[in-house]
């Protein structure tokens, strides 16, 4: 029996819906630089940890790939679940912990974490649970610092912690995130909508 490592929920203060206008840019790079990546793997089945509402699933879906996805706060997998409800979306959306995912049941051809990692107390044992699901993708999204927090503090936000958004417990640069990744993949591409680092990777043959 696997032991369990509690996951935090995160925030989730929805940035895909935002109103304000460089918000929204930013949100559209980020998710060009998505759209880029899935491109690149070419995959027809793919399982997002930490769906959240449901944006990034519902994406691949309408690009036809058969997707599910799962997060660990059963009030937003009713979101979800409503969203891609209104779209007439048949995704299988589920509440679960990404320590608990089983190659058995939970492996797919592109695995996505985006916005899930900076929130994890043990991102070396995601990593390892996402490696042992990734047939053979992985793409995976984090904060970019420091410039996620500078950005913060021009806007005035999280001043009191100097520019940390709450939830946010791993806070890697570009490099260091990748040279992380690199314990288990191949890079393939990194992109860097700003303020994120995006990865698409290959779990390395062993």
């Amino acid at each position: 029996m696997n032991e369990s490592v509690e996951q935090p929920s995160g925030n989730y203060y929805d940035k895909y819906k935002s109103k304000n206008v460089i918000e929204r840019h930013l949100m559209s790079r980020f998710l060009q630089s998505f759209d880029r990546l899935v491109g690149m793997a070419g995959v027809g089945d793919a399982h997002e940890a930490g769906c959240g509402e449901g944006i990034l699933t519902m994406r691949l879906a309408e690009r036809g790939i058969k997707v599910r996805g799962f997060d660990i706060s059963p009030e937003v997998v009713e979101t979800a679940k409503m969203n891609a409800g209104a779209k007439g979306l048949a995704i299988p959306f589920r509440t679960g912990n990404i320590y608990d995912l089983q190659p058995s049941e939970d492996a797919a051809s592109l695995m996505v974490c985006c916005e899930v990692m900076e929130h994890l107390p043990d991102s070396s044992k995601a990593l390892a649970v996402l490696a042992s699901l990734a047939r053979p993708y992985l793409l995976v999204s984090v904060p970019r610092e420091p410039i996620w927090r500078i950005l913060n503090l021009m806007r005035g936000a999280y001043l009191s912690e100097l520019g940390n958004t709450p939830g946010h417990i791993q806070h890697w640069s570009t490099g260091a995130f990748v040279n992380l990744l690199k314990q288990r993949f191949d890079i393939e591409k990194v992109e860097q909508p700003l303020p994120w680092t995006m990865v698409l990777c290959r779990v390395r043959d062993k």
